[in-house]
């Protein structure tokens, strides 16, 4: 009994903070509140919520001020994860058939650079001030930046739309129209989730921001073409700290999300980014895979080999989720190039090779050492290296290095094409800073050179 008191004294705390017609949205839902935090490593870590969050919830209370004349200190927007997430509005103006608002992006303990970063929404019905008023121009800037799209004061392609589907009872007469400003990025490369040359708005975002707005003007009976811009202002300088780069976004940030939350140190942000690369090189007719966990492969194979990355990924310690990946877009041939001290453990069957995961460096030292013949100090002392070098001048001195190098590369090669199946070229290639190449699968060298003649 008492639970539930407490629980209702909750429910009616949330419900003084929200506007009438959004109390019905509580009922037997959670918030972030109530589910804010993950244990990582042992560690209790705050969530956040996306870009795309922020965006609906800037365009929600954009929406109640043009269209309601009610300024919001606060909204709850619910996320597609279907947790309702309190956010403070922190700018609002209207002037001129123009209502602005804004939200401060947190992140929550997650290390985003986009962390404390304002985005804001506007939100009007006539197309000229959509780019013409006087505080658009002081956002998005005089005139046109290189790699902005086009078209000021028309609807010229550039814009994302939307229609109300018609509901018993329900004739709504308005269409929603929603573009990037300052600090949003433009596609230039396929592969990704928005059309090239369209604002790097994805497909979640919209339609959250699409719903919020859609929920205002079906409820003030609006009718006629609704004008939304979104804009982060320092997002261009923010943009250089991510990968958008690289991904071919130009000018600025992606408005990003698909759960509408942020999960700190979460894997899923940076396996959709490996997801995207791939789809991309896949859409650019490239059909041969180079993968490098990190800087040291991509330093090597361009130093040693003659290669970049531009057929190529950083896949980090996802070995596994990037073969599913490469087999799913498509690709021909896969080929990993990394340092021992990662892909060593690969001879064991491990595909995360994350230290927190899994390990098995030495293991696979000790027991290829001892199958070709190492004694049973010899594999002890193995056992007790910190390094894999350690464990390698130890076979080397036995002069037994060439012959367990030539067994794990068997090994390796075994498992990757165990996880890959039939239909993926899949090899390897290990090397130390100090050894150079250490072990190559039977044909790496081969799709070594396919990707050497691109």
């Amino acid at each position: 009994m008492q639970a539930e008191l407490e629980k209702g004294q909750v429910q009616a705390k949330r419900k003084e903070r929200l506007p009438v017609w959004a109390e019905d949205y509580l009922e037997g839902q959670n918030t972030l509140e109530e589910q804010q935090y993950t244990y990582v490593n042992q560690k209790k870590l705050r969530w956040g919520y996306t870009t795309g969050t922020c965006g609906a919830a800037a365009a929600l209370a954009a929406a109640s001020l043009l269209f309601e004349e009610e300024e919001l200190a606060n909204v709850r927007i619910e996320t597609p994860k279907g947790i309702f997430v309190p956010i403070e509005i922190t700018q609002s103006w209207q002037e001129n058939g123009v209502a602005c608002c804004g939200v401060v992006k947190d992140s929550g303990d997650d290390p985003d650079a986009t962390n404390g970063a304002t985005v804001l929404v506007s939100i009007t019905q006539n197309l000229d001030l959509a780019f013409q008023n006087e505080s658009a121009k002081k956002w998005s800037g005089e005139g046109e930046q290189e790699g902005q799209a086009k078209g000021e004061g028309s609807l010229d392609g550039k814009w994302y739309s939307y229609e109300p589907e018609e509901e018993d009872g329900d004739h709504s007469e308005f269409a929603l129209h929603l573009k990037g400003g300052k600090g949003i990025g433009i596609v230039t490369r396929e592969g990704l989730s928005c059309p090239v040359g369209m604002w790097a708005i994805n497909p979640v975002p919209r339609d959250m921001i699409f719903g919020q707005v859609a929920s205002v003007c079906k409820r003030r009976k609006v009718s006629g073409p609704v004008y939304i811009t979104i804009e982060i202002p320092e997002g261009e300088a923010l943009a250089e700290k991510t990968m958008n780069p690289q991904l071919g976004i130009i000018g600025g940030l992606s408005i990003l999300g698909t759960s509408g939350v942020v999960e700190p140190m979460s894997e899923h942000a940076l396996l959709e980014t490996i997801r995207l690369e791939i789809s991309q090189k896949a859409s650019e007719g490239i059909r041969n895979l180079l993968a490098v966990p990190g800087n040291y492969g991509a330093d090597f194979v361009s130093r040693y080999m003659g290669l970049s990355l531009e057929h190529g990924i950083k896949c980090s310690n996802f070995i596994g989720n990037t073969i599913d990946m490469a087999v799913e877009a498509g690709m021909e041939g896969l080929l990993f190039v990394g340092h021992a001290g990662k892909l060593l453990k690969l001879a064991a069957g491990v595909m995360n090779t994350h230290s927190s995961v899994a390990d098995g460096r030495m293991e696979c030292l000790a027991a290829y050492g001892a199958a070709q013949g190492a004694s049973q100090e010899m594999a002890q002392a193995i056992l007790s290296c910190v390094t894999v070098e350690e464990g390698l001048k130890i076979l080397e001195d036995a002069g037994l290095l060439d012959s367990v190098m030539e067994m794990v590369m068997e090994r390796i090669s075994a498992h990757l094409k165990c996880r890959a199946g039939s239909g993926l070229l899949i090899e390897a290639v290990l090397f130390t800073n100090e050894r150079g190449i250490l072990g190559t699968t039977p044909g790496a060298i081969a799709l070594l050179g396919k990707l050497a003649d691109g």
